[in-house]
């Protein structure tokens, strides 16, 4: 499929951020803002995976749909196949909701109770009217056959399904559409560890066999070096490191990845491992430290952390990262 950097974006992100607002007292004026997405620069390729990760409430679920615009942000610029996507009104995002699609994480309140797997998989080419009524029901019955349902079951509801069945219920139901970019909002986190291997497999295959582009968004570092091609750290709000695959896991540079990938179970009895993990709790959003976010958490941290704000360098080919450690090395070009 040939390297990263020869591949067409397909999605450029560009200092996206996503505050709300906060309430408070009588007159529910706004006492403070929570930076869910704060600055946020971003390419995806087309064809590839990238993984995002980070710690719960570190704003990457919020950053998917952004991507998507079910949630509009606050400032930036989104390009999707060059096309600034924010400053269109609903009617001409209209046909591009076509192009973009989620799966998301649970795969029990995702599907409407009252709807059969049929009119669920369906409704986007109903929508949009693509087809007639027989060729919307013969392409469901297709894609229920691509993501490993018998198309007999078409006429079932979503409760007699197990977990693993319904989430390729979601997945059938974000190909419906022939999409070219499928935000994976943690696909297979719900899941058991069985069927979790055998949805990542599926995704892969789907991947290879339509030509799709994956935002892979997951706390788990382990599902992420599966089924990705580069992989973007956050941390409240902000990227911190972003790599290729092999070399974020084998050479991480930002400290809260090292601390991440610390954390990660190590399936060797018999291999002793330093694990040091993260220490203390993920600081408020609503009121996050002032300079690097990361600094009270950091054993590395200097005096210059504690207020000034490092920005995301570049450091090597296709990798970046946000820390004053690496800084006058970014700047040398080492």
């Amino acid at each position: 499929m040939g390297s990263v950097e020869s591949r067409q974006k397909l999605v450029v992100l560009k200092n996206v951020k996503k505050h709300y607002p906060v309430t408070g007292g009588l007159l529910r004026r706004q006492v403070g803002l929570v930076k869910a997405v704060d600055g946020v620069s971003l390419d995806i390729h087309k064809g590839e995976t990238v993984g995002l990760v980070g710690e719960s409430g570190c704003g990457k679920s919020t950053l998917g749909r952004v991507i998507l615009q079910l949630e509009k942000p606050t400032a930036g610029s989104i390009l999707f196949s060059g096309m600034d996507i924010i400053a269109l009104n609903r009617a001409q995002l209209r046909p591009l909701r076509r192009r973009m699609q989620i799966i998301f994480q649970d795969p029990y309140a995702s599907l409407n109770p009252r709807q059969t797997v049929g009119r669920i998989i369906g409704e986007g080419l109903v929508i949009h009217k693509v087809g007639t009524p027989a060729e919307r029901q013969e392409r469901v019955r297709h894609l229920m056959e691509v993501v490993g349902l018998r198309p007999e079951q078409i006429n079932r509801y979503p409760h007699e399904f197990s977990g693993g069945q319904r989430q390729r219920i979601g997945i059938a139901r974000a190909l419906a559409l022939q999409p070219e970019l499928i935000v994976c909002d943690e696909p297979v986190s719900a899941l058991d560890v069985s069927i979790q291997a055998q949805v990542i497999n599926l995704l892969m295959d789907l991947q290879e066999q339509f030509g799709l582009t994956y935002l892979f968004v997951s706390h788990d570092l382990s599902v992420v070096r599966h089924i990705s091609d580069r992989v973007a750290v956050m941390y409240l709000g902000r990227l911190v490191e972003s790599a290729a695959k092999k070399t974020l896991y084998e050479d991480p540079l930002h400290p809260y990845t090292q601390a991440l990938l610390e954390a990660v179970p190590f399936p060797d009895p018999d291999r002793k491992k330093a694990r040091k993990g993260l220490t203390g709790d993920l600081p408020s959003p609503l009121r996050p430290p002032e300079g690097c976010h990361f600094h009270p958490r950091c054993p590395k941290a200097m005096d210059m952390c504690r207020h000034l704000v490092p920005s995301l360098e570049p450091y090597g080919e296709g990798r970046f990262v946000r820390c004053f450690l690496y800084h006058d090395k970014a700047e040398n070009g080492s």
